[in-house]
């Protein structure tokens, strides 16, 4: 038998790189299909966040003998109620707070400008500026009005299929693996049904532990800021959790708002208070709550949370960064499993 051409590494190289291809050119075409398709496949992957996060109080009902339907039902009109009312307060706040954050930014505009000698450069002087151009340029400001109220409709119908999603997903979750079983070839069944469960776990998990952290920050963070008494605290606070699952760059824009708001209204001294109130839930989230709370999901390290954010934030902005950690929290769950799998040894084998 003639040797190879080609030495046993090369051969090997070629081999794994062919495969890193092909994984490359399927998860293109899959990119693809959800850009193309986004207006149903985000509905779907919110609403999958969504079943992982209400889960554990659907099966806490079901356990209690209340009919899978009634639970399911249940459970969205808890989270509606929950929500419907976070939102109510925060823009209660917002609200009555919102002329003072406006006035702290106005004096702090005209405290910059007079520092600085900048002549004609106050708020006033900006708005009707901007009142001259929207007089000048009234269609192109009304077609942007338009613009903005077919995205606020297409983002509330995306948040409605979504709510009625996790319904089905709630009722209908206990036939998932019994189909997911149906569509898999039977040589494989086990491993598929063993790498989707831990892609769940993996992201039920994540979403767990990151709306408890995210509701830890926005307390500590919202009663520093009631302390010093920051204007908006309250819708602050709400922020503060919302950007909490955006890891890292939605804490930091989230306490950096918080900061800008409480220099504009108090003063340097107190922002500096302020900062100090966020830099230390930031120190006691990433030493303390992330290692106890998150520590039976799947670790991720900060530089492949950053680069799943980045990738998340190129291919659909905000909405892509609020799904690309946990994704990337499915995959590794995925990988996880796989290599737990082959890594078994062969029945009859000893390990090498």
């Amino acid at each position: 038998m003639p040797p190879p051409l080609l030495p046993e590494p090369v051969r090997r190289l070629a081999a794994w790189c062919a495969v890193l291809l092909l994984v490359t050119g399927v998860a293109a075409v899959a990119v693809w299909l959800c850009v193309t398709f986004r207006t149903a496949v985000t509905p779907a992957l919110l609403a999958l966040l969504g079943t992982a996060l209400l889960g554990p109080l659907h099966r806490r009902l079901v356990a209690m003998r209340v009919n899978r339907s009634l639970a399911a039902g249940l459970t969205c009109v808890a989270v509606v109620a929950v929500f419907g009312g976070a939102a109510y307060i925060v823009v209660a706040a917002l609200i009555d707070t919102g002329d003072q954050i406006v006035d702290s930014l106005r004096r702090a505009a005209g405290d910059l400008a007079e520092r600085f000698g900048a002549a004609g450069t106050s708020l006033d002087d900006i708005a009707a500026n901007a009142r001259n151009l929207l007089g000048r340029f009234g269609s192109t400001a009304a077609s942007g009005v338009i613009t903005g109220l077919s995205v606020v409709a297409e983002v509330a119908a995306m948040a409605l299929l979504a709510l009625f999603l996790v319904f089905f997903f709630l009722r209908d979750s206990g036939r998932a693996v019994g189909v997911l079983r149906s569509l898999t070839p039977a040589s494989t069944t086990d491993m598929v049904e063993a790498m989707a469960r831990r892609a769940y776990e993996a992201v039920e998990g994540f979403m767990r532990g990151t709306t408890l952290i995210a509701l830890i920050d926005a307390v500590l963070i919202t009663a520093g800021l009631l302390v010093l008494r920051v204007p908006g605290a309250v819708g602050l606070g709400a922020l503060v959790f919302v950007g909490a699952y955006i890891p890292y760059l939605g804490a930091f824009l989230s306490g950096a708002v918080a900061v800008l708001v409480a220099f504009a209204d108090r003063g340097l001294a107190i922002a500096l208070w302020a900062l100090g109130v966020v830099l230390a839930v930031q120190v006691l989230e990433g030493n303390v709550l992330q290692p106890i709370i998150q520590s039976r999901t799947v670790q991720m390290h900060p530089a492949a949370v950053l680069l799943a954010l980045t990738a998340g934030a190129s291919v659909a902005g905000i909405l892509g960064m609020l799904l690309a950690v946990p994704l990337t929290a499915a995959a590794f769950g995925v990988f996880e499993e796989l290599r737990r799998h082959y890594a078994r040894p062969v029945s009859g084998v000893p390990p090498s």
